[in-house]
């Protein structure tokens, strides 16, 4: 799979929050992929990815709220024992640390999509393609 765009929001952690940044999102037809969200510094650092980065970077600007964008490595594997184990050892070998890594699901399918925060996504990517062809074959 390809690279893709992940979203850093902070957010005030208090109810309601996510429910109205996630409500926008799906006013304008955009769809969550993958969702992860922690505590930091008072505040919620929520990561997502989504199906429509160029309308998702716009609805989040009309929201003003805080947050960056970065290249994230994305892999479907198969939902069996040791996938994860594979992908993230070929990735140690390739020197490639991670530095965080959530699931979503994939459009269509609903099969298990990973997501990896790494340095060099690009790098990471085709090792994963590489990873998930050969689950596939298995």
């Amino acid at each position: 799979m390809p690279t893709n765009k992940e979203f850093a929001i902070r957010m005030e952690d208090r109810p309601g929050t996510l429910g109205k940044v996630s409500r926008a999102l799906a006013d304008r037809g955009v769809n969550i992929l993958a969702f992860q969200s922690c505590p930091s510094e008072g505040k919620s650092l929520v990561r997502i990815v989504v199906d429509n980065p160029t309308t998702g970077r716009t609805v989040l600007g009309n929201e003003r709220v805080t947050f960056t964008e970065t290249d994230i490595a994305q892999v479907k594997l198969p939902h069996r024992p040791g996938e994860l184990a594979r992908a993230a050892l070929r990735l140690g070998e390739a020197n490639i640390n991670i530095n965080h890594a959530y699931c979503g699901v994939e459009p269509g399918t609903n099969a298990p999509l990973l997501i990896f925060g790494v340095a060099d996504a690009g790098k990471a990517a085709a090792i994963l393609d590489q990873t998930a062809a050969a689950a596939s074959a298995s």
